[in-house]
């Protein structure tokens, strides 16, 4: 599966009504530790089909960030059925990010 990207428009379809947990990047795309995640989430994406990675981008989703309470970036959510049940700030490896999404 690839990364989806999320707007206002599909957010609730696609992260709050997902029936698998999700992985959510907030990242911009001058932010250079966000560039290194970047590649991290798409290899979990295309490697882990029974998570759904998404990735909201903070300057064209400002509402979504605040939502979040977004400061810094990149900032790791996992949410399942709706709410956050873990969060992370900065860069994380693969095998950080993949322990957040098996607790």
């Amino acid at each position: 599966m690839s990364v989806i990207k999320i707007t206002k428009s599909n957010f609730e379809s696609e992260v709050l009504k997902s029936d698998k947990k999700v992985l959510v990047d907030f990242y911009a795309d001058w932010c250079g530790p966000c560039r290194m995640v970047g590649p991290v989430v798409e290899e979990i994406a295309n490697e882990y089909p029974e998570y759904k990675i998404c990735k909201i981008n903070v300057d064209e989703q400002p509402e979504l960030a605040a939502s979040f309470q977004v400061m810094s970036i990149p900032s790791l959510f996992v949410m399942e059925n709706g709410k956050v049940i873990n969060q992370a700030l900065g860069a994380k490896t693969k095998t950080q990010l993949l322990e957040m999404l098996k607790e």
